[in-house]
């Protein structure tokens, strides 16, 4: 039997085609919600999302919406780690925070976008299950721990950008006080999981600066270590 003539072929070659069909989807959805950047595009071309979705919700990786993940959080919809990337204006020298390492998702995105990545979480487990992800992508400049995000890193300040992946009233001072003069910080700040907004802020000689980019719906920033 030739190989052409093999239905096991003809099936993997069907899934293969499907695969490549859904990436292309994937990119296009980001492009429609705004992610226009290209650096930041290449980036999550190279990360695949299905590799941080596990369980009942696999056949959905590639979809534009959040799903869940353990310890009660969620994996953000890929055109918001876009958005929130592109805002965070990462240079290839960067030094950058992420709290709130969730599925590690995002953390694997900025890897690829500067020198090094801090990424902390109050929840054991699932900075453990994204270390397992990050070792088998060869993703080896992410620093993953387990830790009360909100107090920040005071030990590796200061950061060139820190992104924020849990809303908080306000700003937490912690970590406005790690960013360097010139660093950014994107973060949702709202006080309920209703009214939310996406904001960028900017360190600069003179003080802070604050833009308003868009509503969005984050988990809140809770303080303390999980139990997980």
């Amino acid at each position: 039997m030739n190989a052409e003539d093999d239905p096991s072929t003809d099936r993997d070659g069907d899934q293969a085609e499907s695969l490549a069909e859904r990436q292309m989807r994937f990119v296009y959805a980001l492009r429609s919600k705004g992610v226009t950047d290209a650096r930041t595009l290449s980036a999550m071309e190279k990360i695949d999302r299905a590799a941080f979705v596990r369980g009942l919700f696999a056949n959905r990786a590639y979809e534009d919406m959040p799903l869940p993940i353990t310890c009660g959080q969620t994996i953000s919809q890929p055109s918001v780690v876009g958005l929130m990337t592109q805002a965070l204006q990462v240079g290839p020298r960067d030094k950058v925070l992420e709290v709130g390492t969730g599925s590690g998702y995002q953390a694997a995105v900025l890897s690829l976008l500067c020198r090094r990545v801090y990424t902390v979480d109050r929840h054991r487990r699932l900075v453990q299950e994204a270390q397992e992800v990050f070792d088998t992508l060869g993703l080896t400049n992410i620093t993953a721990m387990t830790a009360d995000g909100s107090f920040g890193l005071p030990d590796q300040a200061p950061f060139d950008r820190i992104l924020v992946t849990a809303a908080a009233e306000d700003p937490p001072g912690p970590l406005l006080a790690q960013l360097r003069v010139g660093g950014i910080m994107v973060l949702p700040v709202g006080q309920s999981d209703a009214v939310q907004s996406l904001i960028r802020v900017t360190r600069t000689e003179d003080g802070l600066e604050y833009d308003e980019l868009r509503p969005v719906r984050f988990v809140p920033l809770v303080g303390g270590l999980g139990q997980d």
